[in-house]
């Protein structure tokens, strides 16, 4: 895993692989998706939601491009060791705050609008095509804010009232959604 761009574009950080429920965004494909961020916002402004936050490579890529305002979620106890390791390695402990717990009670219960919202449940999840009718539903998003859901082709999410864009890298999908 490595960062892909901003102040520690270039470091690479080796998670401990075994008997983790993750998997990393390719860097090919987040290095998609970060083009489209940063031709649609600025990074430094927005308050970011990480969930299912896994090793954390998409809240290090948002605060390595100045952004100072995000919330990673995961339940997995090694994935918080390792982002809590990670965020002292880079000193960025003030920028990020790491929650463990369940993504769907946190989507329920916390009082805080987000202006981009990252998903990037494990694939098998049968509750995935709910996701982004609860983020709409608990109101997690702000008036400009997208939610963009990580997927694979078994999943569409086209019909869906807020949809409004998607990209596909190979067998990684992003589901773009707004209000």
């Amino acid at each position: 895993m490595r960062i892909i761009g901003g102040q520690f574009k270039g470091r690479r950080f080796n998670p401990p692989a075994k008997n983790w429920p993750t998997r990393p965004t390719t860097d090919f494909a987040k290095e998609g998706l970060f083009n489209i961020i940063e031709n649609n916002f600025d990074i430094e402004d927005l308050k970011v939601l990480d969930l299912f936050g896994g090793t954390g490579s998409h809240s290090y890529e948002f605060i390595s491009r100045g952004c100072t305002d995000v919330t990673y979620v995961d339940k997995f106890g090694g994935c918080i060791a390792f982002v809590k390791k990670t965020a002292e390695t880079l000193d960025i402990k003030k920028y990020i705050r790491i929650q463990r717990g369940d993504v769907f009670k946190f989507i329920e219960r916390t009082p805080f609008q987000y202006d981009y919202i990252f998903a990037g449940p494990p694939y098998p999840l049968p509750t995935i095509p709910i996701i982004p009718d609860l983020i709409f539903k608990n109101k997690l998003l702000t008036e400009t804010g997208w939610f963009v859901l990580e997927h694979n082709p078994n999943h569409n999410f086209e019909e869906h009232d807020n949809f409004f864009q998607v990209r596909n890298y190979g067998k990684t999908i992003f589901s773009f959604f707004r209000l």
